[in-house]
C-alpha cells in the first residue's frame, strides 16, 4: 500500500499523487509498489530491502553519491492491542525512514500507531516539509508508544502474580515468561534506537537546527525513561519467576515429605505381617497378636512424626 501526504497551510492531507516536500507512506508494498519506489522516486533498493527485513536492527546509513539517508528505527508492536488481554505477545519491528531529495519515505511491513497517528494529522506541529522535524516527531511517537506498551506490561504481569498468588498454575507461569520475553526484545531495540539517535545527535548526515536539538532531547529523554523502566520491569519479573520456582520446589518437598512418612507408617504392618507369613515357628501364633502390634506400632510412629512436625 503507497499513500502519499503532504503538509498545506491548514494541515497535512492525503494527496493523489507524490509532490516536493510530500510524504510517501509505503506499508507491505507489492513488487510494483516496490519498483515504483526504485525507479519512479529513486529510493535505493538496498534501502527498500532493509526496511522490510524484519530482523534488521536499529541503524543509520548514507549513501554520498546518491545523497540518501536511511535510518532504521524499531517499534514496540503486539499481536492484541486490547489492555485486559492476558493474550498479548509484544515484539519489536523496524520501520526504514528515507530521506531524500524532495520527499521523506516510510517503509514498514506492517501498520502501526505512530504511522497511523501522523497519517491522520493528530500529530502538533507535524510539517512533511520539514524532514528531520518529521523523523523525530515519528521517533518521539514511537519512543511514547514503548512506554505505553510497558505500562501494559507490568498490569499484565501484576494480574499474572495476583493469580499465581492464589494457585501456582502453569498458565500463568508461561504467561509470565512469555512477557519477561518481551521485555528483553524492548531492552535489545531501546537500545539500538539510542545508538542511532546519539549518531543523530553529532550532526553528521542530518543537520540539526535549534528546534530539532530541542526535540531530539525530548525523544532522547523518552528513550532513556522506556531504557529505565524495561530494566526495573524486567529485574522484578526475574525476581518473581524466581520466588515462584522456590515456592514450587518447597511445595514439591513438603509433598514428597509426607509421602515418604505415609509409606513409613503403612510399610509398619506388611513387615509384621511378614514375619508371621513366613514358614516357622513363631510366639502367640494368633490372629489378634499381630493385628495388634501392627495398630500400636502404626500408632507410635504417627505420633513420634507429629511430634516432630513430618506431616506439615
Amino acid at each position: 500500500m503507497l499513500e502519499f501526504y503532504k503538509t498545506f497551510e491548514d494541515g497535512t492531507r492525503k494527496i493523489q499523487e507524490p509532490e516536493p516536500g510530500c510524504w510517501i507512506n509505503a506499508i507491505a508494498p507489492t513488487e510494483e509498489e516496490r519498483y515504483y519506489l526504485i525507479e519512479q522516486i529513486g529510493v535505493l533498493p538496498e534501502f527498500v530491502k532493509s526496511s522490510l527485513d524484519e530482523e534488521e536492527s536499529s541503524h543509520m546509513d548514507y549513501d554520498d553519491d546518491f545523497r540518501q539517508l536511511l535510518i532504521i528505527f524499531d517499534y514496540p508492536s503486539a499481536e492484541n492491542e486490547d489492555d485486559d488481554s492476558i493474550d498479548s505477545t509484544y515484539s519489536t519491528l523496524p520501520i526504514g525512514i528515507v530521506i531524500l531529495k524532495g520527499y521523506v519515505v516510510t517503509i514498514s511491513l506492517y501498520e502501526n500507531w505512530s504511522i497511523l497517528e501522523m497519517s491522520q494529522g493528530r500529530i502538533k506541529g507535524m510539517d512533511t516539509r520539514l524532514k528531520t522535524r518529521f523523523f523525530l516527531l515519528l521517533a518521539l511517537r514511537i519512543s511514547q508508544r514503548f512506554l505505553i506498551c510497558l505500562r501494559q506490561i507490568d498490569r499484565l504481569s501484576s494480574r499474572a502474580e495476583t493469580r499465581l498468588h492464589q494457585s501456582v498454575e502453569n498458565d500463568e507461569l508461561i504467561e509470565m515468561l512469555g512477557l519477561e520475553k518481551s521485555l528483553v526484545y524492548f531492552s535489545t531495540s531501546l537500545k539500538s534506537d539510542e545508538v542511532t539517535l546519539n549518531k543523530i545527535m553529532r550532526g553528521k548526515q542530518i543537520q540539526l537546527y535549534e528546534e530539532d536539538e530541542d526535540l531530539l532531547e525530548d525523544v532522547m529523554i523518552e528513550i532513556h525513561q522506556a531504557i529505565e523502566m524495561c530494566n526495573i520491569y524486567s529485574n522484578t519479573m526475574a525476581g518473581t519467576m524466581d520466588t515462584f520456582a522456590s515456592i514450587i520446589s518447597n511445595n514439591m518437598n513438603i509433598v514428597m515429605n509426607k509421602l515418604t512418612v505415609i509409606t513409613i507408617v503403612m510399610a509398619i504392618p506388611n513387615i509384621i505381617f511378614g514375619f508371621y507369613g513366613m514358614n516357622v515357628q513363631l510366639p502367640f501364633p494368633f490372629v489378634w497378636f499381630p493385628s495388634f502390634v501392627a495398630i500400636l506400632a502404626c500408632v507410635i510412629a504417627t505420633v513420634y512424626f507429629f511430634r516432630h512436625n513430618m506431616f506439615k
